[in-house]
Protein backbone atom coordinates (compact mmCIF):
# COMPACT_ATOMS: atom_id res chain seq x y z
CA UNK A 1 0.00 0.00 0.00
CA UNK A 2 1.19 3.68 0.04
CA UNK A 3 1.36 6.04 2.93
CA UNK A 4 2.97 9.00 4.41
CA UNK A 5 6.65 9.29 5.46
CA UNK A 6 8.76 12.25 6.41
CA UNK A 7 12.26 11.64 6.19
CA UNK A 8 13.57 14.88 6.96
CA UNK A 9 12.09 18.36 7.66
CA UNK A 10 10.05 19.71 5.30
CA UNK A 11 10.53 16.22 3.04
CA UNK A 12 7.10 14.58 3.10
CA UNK A 13 6.76 11.48 0.54
CA UNK A 14 3.82 9.79 -0.35
CA UNK A 15 5.58 6.61 -0.91
CA UNK A 16 5.09 2.47 -0.53
CA UNK A 17 5.09 1.24 2.73
CA UNK A 18 4.30 -2.55 4.41
CA UNK A 19 0.60 -2.99 4.59
CA UNK A 20 -0.49 -3.48 8.09
CA UNK A 21 -1.51 -7.01 9.71
CA UNK A 22 -3.03 -8.42 12.39
CA UNK A 23 -0.32 -9.11 15.16
CA UNK A 24 -2.50 -9.54 18.41
CA UNK A 25 -5.74 -10.82 18.83
CA UNK A 26 -6.66 -7.61 19.97
CA UNK A 27 -5.76 -5.88 16.40
CA UNK A 28 -8.09 -4.20 14.29
CA UNK A 29 -7.38 -3.22 10.47
CA UNK A 30 -9.18 -0.33 9.33
CA UNK A 31 -9.70 0.53 5.61
CA UNK A 32 -9.34 4.58 5.78
CA UNK A 33 -11.83 5.92 4.38
CA UNK A 34 -10.58 9.70 5.61
CA UNK A 35 -7.50 11.01 7.05
CA UNK A 36 -5.92 14.27 7.64
CA UNK A 37 -3.00 16.54 8.59
CA UNK A 38 -2.84 17.57 12.55
CA UNK A 39 -1.42 21.00 13.22
CA UNK A 40 0.67 18.99 16.22
CA UNK A 41 2.27 16.94 12.68
CA UNK A 42 3.99 20.47 12.12
CA UNK A 43 5.83 19.82 15.10
CA UNK A 44 7.50 16.75 13.28
CA UNK A 45 7.08 18.83 9.61
CA UNK A 46 9.60 21.40 10.70
CA UNK A 47 11.93 19.53 12.53
CA UNK A 48 11.10 20.46 16.03
CA UNK A 49 10.25 16.85 16.96
CA UNK A 50 13.38 14.72 16.45
CA UNK A 51 13.43 12.72 13.25
CA UNK A 52 14.40 9.41 13.30
CA UNK A 53 13.40 8.27 9.34
CA UNK A 54 11.43 7.32 7.89
CA UNK A 55 8.55 8.15 10.32
CA UNK A 56 4.83 7.52 9.36
CA UNK A 57 2.77 9.86 10.05
CA UNK A 58 -1.18 10.53 10.80
CA UNK A 59 -2.97 9.84 13.71
CA UNK A 60 -6.36 10.73 13.04
CA UNK A 61 -8.43 8.28 11.16
CA UNK A 62 -11.97 6.95 10.20
CA UNK A 63 -12.96 3.83 7.88
CA UNK A 64 -14.38 0.47 7.47
CA UNK A 65 -13.13 -2.01 9.75
CA UNK A 66 -11.67 -4.71 6.98
CA UNK A 67 -10.52 -7.78 9.90
CA UNK A 68 -10.30 -8.20 13.25
CA UNK A 69 -8.60 -10.19 15.50
CA UNK A 70 -9.57 -13.34 17.10
CA UNK A 71 -10.43 -11.23 20.53
CA UNK A 72 -12.26 -8.48 19.65
CA UNK A 73 -15.64 -8.33 20.08
CA UNK A 74 -17.19 -5.08 19.92
CA UNK A 75 -16.60 -3.83 16.27
CA UNK A 76 -16.60 -6.25 12.88
CA UNK A 77 -15.79 -6.42 9.71
CA UNK A 78 -17.97 -3.92 7.87
CA UNK A 79 -18.47 -1.19 10.12
CA UNK A 80 -17.50 2.36 10.11
CA UNK A 81 -15.01 3.50 12.95
CA UNK A 82 -13.62 6.26 14.74
CA UNK A 83 -10.70 6.06 16.90
CA UNK A 84 -8.34 7.44 19.14
CA UNK A 85 -5.39 9.10 18.18
CA UNK A 86 -3.88 6.65 21.71
CA UNK A 87 -5.23 3.11 21.54
CA UNK A 88 -6.45 2.08 25.19
CA UNK A 89 -8.46 -1.05 26.51
CA UNK A 90 -11.40 1.29 28.45
CA UNK A 91 -11.60 -1.26 30.87
CA UNK A 92 -8.48 -0.17 33.79
CA UNK A 93 -9.01 2.00 36.66
CA UNK A 94 -7.65 5.00 34.32
CA UNK A 95 -10.20 4.66 31.82
CA UNK A 96 -13.12 4.44 33.67
CA UNK A 97 -12.28 7.07 35.32
CA UNK A 98 -12.50 9.27 32.05
CA UNK A 99 -8.73 9.36 31.03
CA UNK A 100 -8.07 6.66 28.12
CA UNK A 101 -4.83 8.32 27.18
CA UNK A 102 -3.09 7.60 30.78
CA UNK A 103 -4.77 3.85 30.14
CA UNK A 104 -2.08 1.10 31.64
CA UNK A 105 -1.46 -0.83 28.51
CA UNK A 106 -1.95 2.49 26.19
CA UNK A 107 0.24 2.59 22.86
CA UNK A 108 0.15 5.51 20.14
CA UNK A 109 -1.98 4.75 17.19
CA UNK A 110 0.54 6.36 14.07
CA UNK A 111 0.52 5.91 10.13
CA UNK A 112 -3.11 6.89 9.66
CA UNK A 113 -1.98 9.21 6.59
CA UNK A 114 -2.07 6.25 4.44
CA UNK A 115 -4.90 3.53 2.45
CA UNK A 116 -5.07 0.68 5.74
CA UNK A 117 -4.04 1.16 9.79
CA UNK A 118 -3.71 -1.13 12.28
CA UNK A 119 -5.51 -0.12 15.12
CA UNK A 120 -4.55 -1.68 18.55
CA UNK A 121 -6.87 -2.65 21.60
CA UNK A 122 -9.28 -2.11 18.99
CA UNK A 123 -12.44 -3.26 21.63
CA UNK A 124 -11.08 -0.33 24.02
CA UNK A 125 -10.44 2.26 20.98
CA UNK A 126 -12.93 1.96 18.42
CA UNK A 127 -16.00 3.00 17.97
CA UNK A 128 -18.74 2.12 15.21
CA UNK A 129 -21.54 4.32 14.79
CA UNK A 130 -24.88 2.75 14.21
CA UNK A 131 -24.54 2.90 10.23
CA UNK A 132 -21.97 3.32 7.55
CA UNK A 133 -22.45 7.26 7.30
CA UNK A 134 -23.25 9.49 4.34
CA UNK A 135 -20.45 10.39 2.84
CA UNK A 136 -20.80 14.26 2.92
CA UNK A 137 -20.61 13.57 7.22
CA UNK A 138 -17.57 12.00 7.16
CA UNK A 139 -15.29 14.96 7.33
CA UNK A 140 -17.23 15.89 10.63
CA UNK A 141 -16.79 12.30 11.59
CA UNK A 142 -13.14 12.48 11.39
CA UNK A 143 -12.64 15.34 13.70
CA UNK A 144 -13.92 13.37 16.32
CA UNK A 145 -10.81 11.52 15.88
CA UNK A 146 -8.65 14.36 17.33
CA UNK A 147 -9.45 17.81 16.81
CA UNK A 148 -12.97 17.88 17.76
CA UNK A 149 -12.32 15.75 20.92
CA UNK A 150 -9.27 18.01 21.89
CA UNK A 151 -11.16 20.94 21.70
CA UNK A 152 -13.91 19.30 23.71
CA UNK A 153 -11.00 17.99 26.53
CA UNK A 154 -9.73 21.59 26.72
CA UNK A 155 -13.31 23.38 27.23
CA UNK A 156 -14.30 20.34 29.58
CA UNK A 157 -11.07 20.72 31.27
CA UNK A 158 -11.13 24.68 31.80
CA UNK A 159 -14.71 23.97 32.99
CA UNK A 160 -16.82 26.24 30.75
CA UNK A 161 -20.07 26.11 31.02
CA UNK A 162 -23.32 28.25 31.71
CA UNK A 163 -22.96 31.67 33.20
CA UNK A 164 -18.89 31.25 32.41
CA UNK A 165 -17.18 33.77 30.46
CA UNK A 166 -14.49 31.36 27.97
CA UNK A 167 -11.12 32.72 26.50
CA UNK A 168 -9.74 30.47 23.68
CA UNK A 169 -5.98 31.00 22.81
CA UNK A 170 -5.08 29.83 19.36
CA UNK A 171 -7.16 29.50 16.70
CA UNK A 172 -6.21 26.38 14.83
CA UNK A 173 -8.41 23.44 14.40
CA UNK A 174 -8.55 22.89 18.15
CA UNK A 175 -8.88 25.96 18.95
CA UNK A 176 -11.62 26.63 16.33
CA UNK A 177 -13.25 23.83 18.31
CA UNK A 178 -12.62 24.94 21.46
CA UNK A 179 -15.07 27.22 20.88
CA UNK A 180 -17.95 25.14 19.22
CA UNK A 181 -17.58 22.98 22.09
CA UNK A 182 -17.69 25.86 24.67
CA UNK A 183 -20.73 26.87 23.05
CA UNK A 184 -22.35 23.51 23.15
CA UNK A 185 -21.55 23.30 26.70
CA UNK A 186 -23.47 26.50 27.40
CA UNK A 187 -20.72 29.06 28.05
CA UNK A 188 -22.70 32.72 28.10
CA UNK A 189 -19.33 34.57 26.62
CA UNK A 190 -16.62 32.99 24.52
CA UNK A 191 -13.40 35.31 23.56
CA UNK A 192 -10.96 33.84 21.16
CA UNK A 193 -7.46 34.93 20.28
CA UNK A 194 -6.97 35.25 16.55
CA UNK A 195 -5.71 37.35 13.93
CA UNK A 196 -6.71 35.71 10.83
CA UNK A 197 -9.65 37.12 9.51
CA UNK A 198 -10.75 33.60 7.93
CA UNK A 199 -10.77 32.27 11.18
CA UNK A 200 -12.23 34.76 13.25
CA UNK A 201 -15.40 34.38 11.07
CA UNK A 202 -15.29 30.57 11.60
CA UNK A 203 -14.67 31.05 15.30
CA UNK A 204 -18.26 33.53 15.11
CA UNK A 205 -19.66 31.14 13.59
CA UNK A 206 -18.87 28.19 15.91
CA UNK A 207 -20.34 30.43 18.91
CA UNK A 208 -17.03 33.26 19.28
CA UNK A 209 -19.25 36.37 20.92
CA UNK A 210 -15.55 38.53 20.86
CA UNK A 211 -12.23 38.72 19.03
CA UNK A 212 -8.74 39.69 20.39
CA UNK A 213 -6.34 40.07 18.16
CA UNK A 214 -3.47 41.36 20.51
CA UNK A 215 -0.40 39.39 22.10
CA UNK A 216 1.09 39.20 25.00
CA UNK A 217 0.68 41.66 27.50
CA UNK A 218 -1.62 43.37 24.92
CA UNK A 219 -3.53 40.51 24.69
CA UNK A 220 -4.04 39.90 28.47
CA UNK A 221 -5.12 43.39 28.93
CA UNK A 222 -7.82 43.08 26.38
CA UNK A 223 -9.16 40.25 27.75
CA UNK A 224 -9.28 42.30 31.45
CA UNK A 225 -11.00 45.06 29.74
CA UNK A 226 -13.90 42.66 28.95
CA UNK A 227 -14.23 41.26 31.81
CA UNK A 228 -14.21 43.87 34.49
CA UNK A 229 -10.65 43.38 34.93
CA UNK A 230 -10.72 40.25 36.27
CA UNK A 231 -9.94 37.53 33.78
CA UNK A 232 -11.66 35.05 32.39
CA UNK A 233 -13.85 31.72 34.50
CA UNK A 234 -12.22 29.56 32.18
CA UNK A 235 -9.29 29.74 29.24
CA UNK A 236 -8.28 27.04 27.07
CA UNK A 237 -4.93 26.96 25.85
CA UNK A 238 -4.31 25.56 22.26
CA UNK A 239 -1.22 26.24 21.05
CA UNK A 240 1.65 24.71 23.15
CA UNK A 241 4.38 27.86 23.09
CA UNK A 242 5.90 29.46 26.46
CA UNK A 243 4.10 32.83 24.95
CA UNK A 244 0.44 31.10 24.67
CA UNK A 245 0.62 29.28 28.14
CA UNK A 246 1.80 32.40 30.06
CA UNK A 247 -1.10 34.25 28.17
CA UNK A 248 -3.69 31.62 29.01
CA UNK A 249 -2.55 31.68 32.67
CA UNK A 250 -2.83 35.54 32.73
CA UNK A 251 -5.82 35.87 31.30
CA UNK A 252 -7.23 33.66 33.93
CA UNK A 253 -9.51 34.80 37.17
CA UNK A 254 -7.91 33.85 40.72
CA UNK A 255 -9.65 30.46 41.74
CA UNK A 256 -10.65 29.49 38.15
CA UNK A 257 -9.45 27.58 35.03
CA UNK A 258 -7.16 26.86 32.58
CA UNK A 259 -7.46 23.96 30.06
CA UNK A 260 -4.12 22.85 28.32
CA UNK A 261 -4.45 20.82 25.07
CA UNK A 262 -1.47 22.21 22.83
CA UNK A 263 0.82 19.73 22.87
CA UNK A 264 3.71 21.51 25.01
CA UNK A 265 7.39 22.90 23.64
CA UNK A 266 9.75 24.48 25.48
CA UNK A 267 6.49 25.30 28.13
CA UNK A 268 7.80 26.00 31.46
CA UNK A 269 5.89 27.35 34.73
CA UNK A 270 7.56 28.94 37.55
CA UNK A 271 6.50 28.01 41.05
CA UNK A 272 6.19 31.40 42.18
CA UNK A 273 3.83 32.34 39.45
CA UNK A 274 2.08 29.45 39.69
CA UNK A 275 1.74 30.02 43.69
CA UNK A 276 0.75 33.64 43.26
CA UNK A 277 -1.96 33.17 40.46
CA UNK A 278 -4.22 30.78 41.94
CA UNK A 279 -5.60 29.27 38.99
CA UNK A 280 -6.24 25.38 38.62
CA UNK A 281 -4.17 23.91 35.55
CA UNK A 282 -5.78 20.46 33.87
CA UNK A 283 -5.15 18.85 30.62
CA UNK A 284 -2.65 17.16 27.97
CA UNK A 285 -3.26 14.58 25.84
CA UNK A 286 -7.30 14.47 24.97
CA UNK A 287 -9.02 11.54 26.11
CA UNK A 288 -10.72 11.63 22.64
CA UNK A 289 -12.09 7.57 23.50
CA UNK A 290 -14.26 9.81 27.21
CA UNK A 291 -16.45 12.18 24.40
CA UNK A 292 -16.34 9.49 21.44
CA UNK A 293 -20.26 8.24 21.79
CA UNK A 294 -21.06 11.90 22.58
CA UNK A 295 -19.55 13.98 19.79
CA UNK A 296 -20.92 10.92 17.58
CA UNK A 297 -24.13 11.53 18.34
CA UNK A 298 -24.35 15.16 17.93
CA UNK A 299 -22.59 14.69 14.67
CA UNK A 300 -25.37 11.83 13.48
CA UNK A 301 -27.62 14.28 14.90
CA UNK A 302 -26.92 17.43 13.06
CA UNK A 303 -26.60 19.42 16.15
CA UNK A 304 -22.75 20.52 15.31
CA UNK A 305 -20.91 20.43 12.44
CA UNK A 306 -17.08 20.70 12.88
CA UNK A 307 -15.77 19.41 9.56
CA UNK A 308 -15.79 23.01 8.48
CA UNK A 309 -12.35 23.50 9.91
CA UNK A 310 -11.40 21.63 6.73
CA UNK A 311 -10.89 24.47 4.65
CA UNK A 312 -8.74 22.18 2.45
CA UNK A 313 -9.20 18.89 0.58
CA UNK A 314 -6.82 16.75 -1.55
CA UNK A 315 -5.92 13.61 -2.32
CA UNK A 316 -3.97 11.13 -0.11
CA UNK A 317 -1.46 11.42 -2.36
CA UNK A 318 -1.19 14.81 -2.73
CA UNK A 319 -0.34 14.94 1.21
CA UNK A 320 2.65 17.05 0.99
CA UNK A 321 0.85 19.78 -0.66
CA UNK A 322 -1.52 19.65 2.78
CA UNK A 323 1.45 19.86 4.92
CA UNK A 324 2.68 22.76 3.22
CA UNK A 325 -0.56 24.97 3.28
CA UNK A 326 -0.87 23.74 6.80
CA UNK A 327 2.52 25.36 7.73
CA UNK A 328 2.24 28.28 6.00
CA UNK A 329 -1.12 29.52 7.52
CA UNK A 330 -2.67 28.85 3.95
CA UNK A 331 -4.68 26.32 5.11
CA UNK A 332 -6.50 26.17 9.18
CA UNK A 333 -6.75 21.91 8.53
CA UNK A 334 -6.27 19.62 5.27
CA UNK A 335 -8.62 16.88 4.48
CA UNK A 336 -6.82 13.50 2.72
CA UNK A 337 -8.99 10.72 0.91
CA UNK A 338 -7.36 7.70 -0.50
Amino acid sequence: MHGTVIRAPFDVRFEEVERPQIDEPTDAIVRLTATCVCGSDLWTYRGINAIDPPVHMGHEYVGIVEGVGSAVRTVAPGQFVIGSFFASDNTCEICLAGYQTGCVHRAPVRGAQAEYLRVPLADGTLVATPEVPDDEIVPDLLTASDVLGTGWFGASAAEAGPGKTVVVVGDGAVGLLAVLASAQLGAERIIVMSRHEQRQKLAVEFGATDIVSERGDDGVAAVKELTRGLGAHSVIEAVGTQESMTQAIDSTRPGDHVGFVGVAHGVEIPGDQLFYKLVHLHGGPAPVRRFLPELITRITNREINPGKVFDLELPLSEVAQGYAAMDERRAIKTLLRP
